[in-house]
Parts: C-alpha cells; structure tokens; sequence
C-alpha cells in the first residue's frame, strides 16, 4: 500500500515550455516526416518557411520526467512500466515562440492485482503563459508489470468502444525510420529502453522497441493523409491504447473508420499483423 499512497501523493510542479521553430521541426522528423524531402505537405512541418506544428505534438509539451521522479519516491521498478493509453484534445492550436505552462497530476492509482500490475493515470493541462488561455488537455495512463497485490482499490475499467463492422473506410501504411527512436527522444522522452540495448534486454525486448508516443504520432499522420487531404489543422483530438511494441522499422498499418467528425481507428505492425494501437478515436474540427 506504500507504494500506492506514494503514487497518490506525487505532486508536480508547473512546468514551462516554449515551442521553437527547430522543435516542431524535429519533432516531426521523430514521427517521420520527411521521409520525401520534396513532397511540399511533408516539407511544411519540417522547413521553417510557413511552418505549422502537427497536432499530435500537443503530447510532448511540458512533460515532466514522471518516469524518473515516479520511480525516485515509490519504489517502482521502472524497466517494468509500459504506457498504456494517451489522449489529447487541443482547445486552440499549438502556437510558436510563445511561453506554455502545464499542470501536471495524478488523477488516480489502482492496483490490478497481484499477477497484473498497478496502474496510474495523470492530466496536464496546458495553457499559454502569458494569457492564461488553455491550449489543451493530456491525459494518459502508465502500469508497472509488478508490485500489484497489495490491496489498493482496482478502479473500474475503460468501457471499450465498439467498431463497425464493415471493412475500413481507409487504410494508410508508414514505414519507421531505423533511427525513429533516436530522434523522437529528443522531443522530451529520454527513457534509455527506447534506445539502449541492456536496457530494452532487461525488459523482456531482444532490441529497443519504439515509443509509443511515436507510434500515437504515425497514426495520427495517418489520419491526416487519409481524411485531411494533409491538412493537419482539422485534428483537434485523439486517443488510443498501446497494445504491443513497435520495432525500428517496421511499418505501421492504420485502420481508419470515418463518421463525419469522428474517427475510429486501429493500427498494427503490417510485418507481423500484431495491432499496435487499439481503442483508437479521433474528431476533426
């Protein structure tokens, strides 16, 4: 239970962020933009000329190193932990130069059960400095494979959403850079799994597997390509489950069923047919 009470106790605190030009740049390359150097709907979130940021970005802002300051105080064995769901929605569009804060906490802690694991979930709310006004809300959740069984509540579980029936309405496939991880980290997320072989070997993984932040991002492009004409401004929220790693270059495959403004979507690994993302929703402005 100590452990748990830990968790519930973490506090964060506010964490300023601004987003240059060279970062929307960058983080775009981590989610493979780029990958045609002269196709103009990739060139636009990779050159500083008419620069737009792409909406998914939305979840490195004001990231607090939670993995390392988790495991400081609790205990938990973070070569264990996996990130099980993301989600952000965008009030305003992620602006450029300009001082962003977030808050960020833990919104619950539950224990799965002795063979499960404990689970987290946290929000950071993200607002710009200078006006207050809010840019948009992250939520997400994190579980580590043990240390559960202890007698915390269990929470209830995520209803799931049901999909239609029908084949997909579109499909896109986008192959991972070699490199991803590599890249992607220097968007905020420096956890050593992603990229260090004894790391990843510790954890169960023959090689660093990619982050599933940027697996988030991949779907998302697909979306874009598929429903937006590549017109990333329309995507305003998305969530999804990490259901299995993703390795270095290997392709994703997402699955896409389109509802007027909302978007259901899955996401597999075309190599091995494993799915990837699960539970995948969207809505488009």
């Amino acid at each position: 239970m100590d452990t748990l009470r830990r968790l519930e106790a973490t506090r964060y605190p506010l964490v300023e962020q601004q987003v240059l030009p060279r970062d929307a740049m960058l983080y775009a390359l981590g989610i493979g933009f780029g990958e045609n150097p002269i196709d103009p709907n990739q060139l636009k979130f990779v050159y500083e000329k008419d620069l737009r940021v792409f909406p998914t970005m939305a979840i490195t802002l004001c990231y607090p190193g939670a993995a390392a300051r988790t495991a400081a105080h609790t205990g938990l064995d973070m070569r264990k932990a996996l990130h099980v769901f993301q989600s952000f929605e965008l009030v305003a569009p992620i602006p450029l130069n300009r001082a962003l804060i977030g808050e960020n906490k833990i919104t619950g802690v539950f224990d799965k059960g002795a063979d499960r694991c404990i689970l987290w979930t946290y929000e950071n709310h993200i607002r710009d400095g200078a006006s207050g006004q809010s840019i948009c809300v992250l939520n997400g959740a994190s579980m580590c494979l043990i240390g559960g069984g202890v007698g915390g509540p269990r929470g209830e579980s995520r209803p799931r959403r049901k999909f239609p029936s029908r084949a997909p309405d579109a499909m896109r496939k986008i192959k991972t850079l070699p490199q991803a991880a590599l890249i992607y980290r220097l968007s905020g997320d420096y956890n050593p799994f992603h990229v260090d072989p004894e790391m990843a070997e510790q954890g169960g993984f023959k090689h660093p597997i990619l982050h599933g932040r940027c697996t988030f991002g991949i779907a998302g492009r697909a979306i874009v390509q598929a429903l937006c004409a590549d017109d990333a401004l329309p995507l305003s929220k998305m969530e999804a489950r990490f259901s299995s790693p993703v390795f270095l270059g290997e392709t994703i495959r997402t699955e896409i069923w389109s509802e007027g403004r909302q978007v259901q979507f899955r996401s597999y690994v075309s190599e091995r047919d494993v799915m990837v993302l699960d539970q995948g929703y969207a809505e488009l402005r």
